[in-house]
């Protein structure tokens, strides 16, 4: 068994691939059996998985340290190899589309392995593989640049992640001198970053055309494989969330500002739970996997021993470090028969937050890593995060162990957080609509576009007189805006799904978690929308959906 803190692959050679890949293309030309597509899929797949792990362990490597310059150069080359791949995979999946209809190979690919085939082939090709290493370089340096931060407050200096604590830490004044030492880094980098997202919407939008797509918006839901729901579907569940959520955020927000004795809420006072500060975790990130162990095996047998693999295997990295990326992650090795957790802890509640999130993600991808083709293995993004939000959930009953007394405080604070972010995510979501939907903007433009979506889904937010953020430069420190393009509605999606999955559990605590793991092991063999209704929940798209989830939750908040 490989040790995964240690694991390494030697690097492929970029013609050999290109060679298997057009070997893959000449042979599927003449796969007209069952038994011959059958081979060939075999192939691929057993490719793919491999170019997957080595891709996923230089991405890995290159967050642990950002700084380093020769993780970086394999980071850039492990990027132009895996677009050119990318862009021939796209060719193949043209090919074999192109055969359908084909009994044979729907039956042993899957419906919806095929839709998202052809999204792929949509969105993709190999003549787009310079526009998308550019791409792919420019999102790398927004992530070395935020990575390599070191921002000064009262005397002492804190990477972007070891600010946690200082942000959401019970004295106000500390809290007020970080969130502005924060924004003020931000503000001297401001037009570096307008600039570098200026060059990404322009690539974007320009691969966009080069398809014959009508905007960037058309590719951005192709790449995401949005083969059950459309802009429109996405529109009504923001209109829903303006209607149902944005009052109760506002709410939310001023009732914090009651329990701590403020009659004018700033945003660094938002994320307060109470005049004893935020509940704090009783391990730190050292500590927190052997308290992971108690509680997963508590919650299932399953995720239990999954979890202890885990630790052994040492398939996790919750340290905070200089150069280390911010945020938090899980990726599939699929050769090593692992998932890793990246994660930046640091003494907060977000702690246990990001350790039950990403575990959901990485009991899913484990669960079904045995499915026959990788494409099966992986739901579309909306679902994943299905299965890491209901976790946090789901691990409500266990809290005791992770924070001792505090348990009671932090479920309160994660269900109205759960709440309060609804907003912020379509916001995001907005956001990037009108962005692409005009790539021609200028960065001021940009900004006040973002002003306007802040005082649509959070009109609460008062930025205590920070420039940076009056200026609309907030957007700046979301790393989905630019890297995953239209990655972010995913999370108010399945954050209304993981909500139904909690009011379950307050009942029938056993049967939530038997469809829960039944969720995770059906991986990506279904659309989002039948995947969730699978599960027996209720699709966010579906009329009342989110009305329901939010009178639910406004009753428990009103009784705990």
């Amino acid at each position: 068994m490989h040790d995964l803190a240690t694991f390494e692959l030697d690097d492929p050679v970029e013609s050999d691939l290109v060679s298997t890949w057009e070997g893959l293309l000449a042979d599927a030309e003449k796969a007209t059996t069952p038994e011959a597509q059958n081979d060939l899929l075999s192939r691929w797949d057993t490719a793919r998985r491999k170019l997957q792990t080595w891709q996923s362990l230089v991405g890995l490597r290159f967050q642990q340290n950002t700084q380093d310059a020769d993780r970086r150069a394999r980071r850039e080359v492990a990027d132009r190899i895996g677009t050119r791949m990318s862009g021939l995979d796209a060719n193949l999946k043209r090919l074999l589309l192109g055969r359908l209809p084909d009994a044979s190979l729907e039956s042993r690919a899957g419906a919806q392995a095929l839709a998202c085939w052809n999204a792929d082939a949509e969105a993709d090709h190999d003549s787009l593989t310079e526009d998308r290493t550019k791409e792919q370089a420019r999102g790398a340096d927004w992530t070395a640049l935020t990575g390599g931060a070191k921002i000064e407050v009262n005397g002492e200096s804190y990477t972007m992640p070891g600010l946690g604590p200082l942000l959401s830490g019970a004295d106000r004044d500390v809290r007020e001198a970080a969130t502005r030492a924060l924004w003020a880094w931000f503000e001297e980098r401001g037009e570096t970053i307008d600039a570098i997202y200026d060059d990404l919407v322009k690539l974007r939008d320009g691969m966009a055309k080069k398809r014959g797509l009508d905007s960037f918006v058309e590719m951005g839901y192709l790449r995401m494989q949005r083969v059950d729901y459309n802009r429109d579907d996405v529109k009504r569940f923001r209109d829903a969330v303006r209607e149902h959520v944005v009052p109760l955020a506002s709410e939310l927000i001023a009732a914090r500002g009651e329990r701590i004795g403020l009659a004018e809420m700033h945003i660094w006072d938002e994320g307060q739970a109470g005049p004893e500060g935020n509940p704090k975790p009783v391990a730190d990130a050292h500590g927190l996997p052997e308290l992971g162990r108690k509680v997963f095996s508590a919650l299932h047998p399953d995720l239990g021993a999954f979890f202890d693999k885990m630790v052994e295997r040492r398939a996790m990295d919750l340290e905070i470090r200089d150069g280390k990326a911010g945020g938090g992650f899980c990726t599939l090795l699929p050769d090593a028969g692992m998932p890793f957790i990246f994660a930046n802890c640091s003494g907060t509640h977000g702690d246990v937050r990001v350790l039950t999130h990403e575990t959901g993600h990485a009991f899913q991808m484990y669960e079904s890593q045995g499915l026959d083709l990788i494409d099966k293995v992986f739901p579309t993004y909306e679902a994943c995060e299905v299965h890491s939000m209901a976790l946090e959930f789901l691990t409500w009953p266990e809290m005791e162990t992770f924070f001792g007394d505090a348990a009671d405080s932090f479920r309160r604070t994660h269900l109205e957080d759960a709440l309060i972010f609804l907003p912020y995510g379509v916001a995001v979501d907005h956001f990037q609509h009108e962005i692409y939907d005009n790539p021609q903007w200028t960065p001021e433009e940009r900004r006040a576009c973002w002003l306007r979506m802040e005082a649509m889904y959070r009109p609460h937010r008062n930025n205590g007189g920070i420039a940076h953020l009056d200026a609309g430069g907030f957007w700046q420190r979301q790393p989905h805006i630019l890297l995953m393009p239209f990655y972010y509605i995913d999370y108010t999606l399945a954050q209304t799904c993981a909500l139904q999955f909690w009011a379950r559990s307050l009942e029938d605590m056993d049967g939530a978690m038997e469809e829960y793991v039944s969720l995770c092991r059906r991986g990506g063999t279904l659309p989002f929308q039948a995947l969730v209704r699978s599960a027996n929940l209720v699709s966010p798209f579906d009329e009342g959906c989110l009305e329901n989830v939010v009178a639910k939750a406004r009753e428990w908040l009103a009784t705990a």
